[in-house]
């Protein structure tokens, strides 16, 4: 694997990372950056993430030494002085490791739902963190696959990957682009939609997950943090479902909600 320095951000073989700052450029060319050392390293260690090249501090360099000598030799590293960095991308990367991969095609709906038995879907979540801490549960968890309604952030944005700690480049997503008739094909195939709200009159997540029902195909759909769920999304649910709270609060965060609810039916499906 060829090592390169790079001693001015302009320089055109690092051009590609102007990305960071550009993410609509980068997804264009169908390309993704994904930074920090533990994502790197996970990264390079994914089949189905085609790497390009790395543009690394020398500390970066240095603790990736492991992983960058079994990597596939066609990866170019490339390796700057943090201001350089910051010259290449247009932005400050104190972590001062990036990777730049070719994006994987999304999973097919039709295949998502031939294959599938463990869902999570995604309403309308607008922000790259929010999408990138449920791909962290969803991984940690079980699921299978993510589906994603239109208007939902990309888990392939750089602040998503990060914030998934790689999950996002690992579960596989599908794009629902008819919805919410999605819902509706993935009811006739056999799952049953659990829909994630903070409404009273509905069921206990965890009177739910001691139901047969969380045993076979399931899907989990959550909402946006401030409006929740769209009432058609509702409609087309099998099951409402809550998270028992006391005190002035009647919700909690995506990221923290996803990781309770996913907990408790990970936990029931295993004991089968």
């Amino acid at each position: 694997m060829p090592v390169v320095q790079i001693d001015d951000g302009r320089d055109p073989r690092v051009a590609d990372y102007a990305g960071v700052r550009e993410p609509a450029l980068l997804s264009g060319r169908g390309l993704l950056i994904a930074e920090g050392r533990f994502v790197v390293r996970r990264v390079l260690q994914l089949p189905r993430i085609k790497v390009r090249s790395l543009l690394v501090n020398s500390a970066a360099l240095s603790g990736l030494a492991d992983v960058i000598a079994v990597a596939d030799p066609a990866i170019n590293v490339f390796v700057a002085p943090p201001d350089v960095i910051t010259a290449a991308t247009g932005f400050n990367m104190h972590r001062g490791c990036l990777a730049l991969g070719e994006r994987p095609t999304p999973v097919p709906l039709n295949e998502v739902i031939s294959t599938a038995q463990f869902l999570v879907i995604l309403e309308r979540v607008v922000d790259p963190d929010n999408v990138g801490a449920v791909f962290r549960a969803c991984e940690a968890f079980g699921v299978d696959a993510v589906l994603l309604s239109p208007g939902c952030a990309d888990p392939f944005y750089r602040k998503a990957i990060r914030t998934s700690s790689g999950a996002a480049l690992v579960v596989p997503f599908s794009q629902a682009a008819s919805w919410p008739d999605a819902l509706d094909r993935l009811r006739a195939s056999g799952f049953l939609i659990a829909a994630i709200t903070p409404a009273q009159d509905t069921a206990d997540i965890g009177r739910f997950a001691a139901t047969a029902a969380v045993r076979g195909r399931v899907a989990v759909v959550f909402g946006t943090e401030g409006h929740g769920l769209t009432i058609d999304a509702l409609e087309r649910s099998d099951v409402r479902v809550r998270i028992p709270m006391s005190g002035a609060l009647d919700s909690l965060n995506i990221a923290m909600a996803a990781g309770i609810v996913l907990h408790r039916l990970h936990e029931a499906r295993a004991a089968g």
